[in-house]
Formats: C-alpha cells, sequence, structure tokens
C-alpha cells in the first residue's frame, strides 16, 4: 500500500464525503443521522482551514482512503488552546494503519501552533477501533458520557479522551490569537 498524508485540496471533498457518508450511515462514530451535502462538507473545510486548524487526507493509490481534521473543542475563549480531532477511514481500508498516520499527522501540525490539548470525543463506547487508535497515540480515557445520543434504534455513549500537546499545562502557552479574533471567538458558526 502506497499511502502519502497531506493536505486537503478542495478536489479531495467528493471522496470525503463518500467516506463519511457511509460512517453516517452505517455506524455510530458521528451522531449525524442524515449525511451532509458535499456543499455542507466544503463549508466545514473552510471553517477548519480559516481558523488556521488541519484538515488532511490519506492518498492511497490516488485516492482517498481517510481524512481527519481539527477544530477548536469549545467557541468560548478560554478553550482556545484545545482542539478537537476528527478521524475517518474509508470502510475498505479499515485495519492497514492508515487512521493512526493520519492521527499522528495531526497531532504533529497541532503541536506546531498554539494548542496545547486534543481532545477526542468517540460516538460510541463500542466503538473499539477508534478508542484503540486514540489510545495507540497517546491518548487517556478520561470519561464517558452514558446515553448522550440515539440512533439506529440505541442509545449511545459518547467516550472522552485527552493528549497533551507539546509543553501541555506545564507552561503558559503562546497566545497568538489577536484580541480582535478572541472577541469573536465565541461567536464562530459551528463546524459540525
Amino acid at each position: 500500500m502506497n499511502c502519502c498524508i497531506r493536505n486537503s485540496q478542495e478536489e479531495d471533498v467528493g471522496q470525503v464525503h463518500s467516506i463519511y457518508r457511509h460512517h453516517v450511515l452505517h455506524g455510530t462514530a458521528s451522531f449525524e443521522e442524515e449525511p451532509p451535502s458535499v456543499e455542507e462538507l466544503m463549508r466545514r473545510r473552510g471553517n477548519v482551514l480559516d481558523r488556521g486548524l488541519p484538515y488532511l487526507v490519506a492518498e492511497v493509490d490516488h485516492q482517498i482512503g481517510g481524512y481527519c481534521y481539527a477544530v477548536p473543542y469549545r467557541s468560548r475563549s478560554a478553550y482556545r488552546f484545545t482542539v478537537e480531532d476528527s478521524v475517518y477511514v474509508d470502510h475498505r481500508w479499515n485495519r492497514r494503519g492508515i487512521g493512526q498516520m493520519l492521527l499522528s499527522a495531526l497531532i504533529a501540525r497541532c503541536e506546531m501552533g498554539e494548542w496545547r490539548q486534543m481532545v477526542a470525543v468517540i460516538g460510541d463506547s463500542h466503538n473499539a477501533a477508534s478508542i484503540r487508535l486514540h489510545q495507540r497515540v497517546g491518548f487517556r480515557l478520561v470519561g464517558t458520557l452514558q446515553a448522550v445520543g440515539y440512533k439506529f434504534g440505541r442509545w449511545i455513549d459518547s467516550v472522552l479522551m485527552q493528549l497533551a500537546l507539546g509543553a501541555g499545562d506545564s507552561t503558559p502557552p503562546l497566545d497568538r490569537i489577536s484580541p480582535r479574533r478572541r472577541a469573536t471567538f465565541g461567536e464562530a458558526e459551528p463546524l459540525g
């Protein structure tokens, strides 16, 4: 398998849509019940990039085998040094290490910025593959929100995991966000 992790491009969004659509319709990793349109995924990608956060794809033999991105964990300004990750792998490419390559690259990119914590909100406590993936790259379990989602006729948990980025909380952050941007941080549109 020839796999390259790279920045996403607009032309990748169609394949990203196909991957995400499958996860929405057949899995509980996402709590969305209806797949968003390609245009909506394009808008969400734009929001990620506009915030200076990474949106990466795994290119496998000239096809997108998976993707990942980071978004602000919460909209309030005090959370500005914490991001949340999302990783989705094409179901045809499961168990080939693509998720770990993507998540490792995402962590490395976020460590180059001002972010100090990464949170994973994993849909479904039965999602052992995603929990193991996050553990392999250093995340620790911090809690489970029980029965917070309802999909496919059953209640679904959210598993919370956390990873310190770079110096973590051992030193104060270098705040590169301008006071104007910080003032509007909480007013941004939700990313999905």
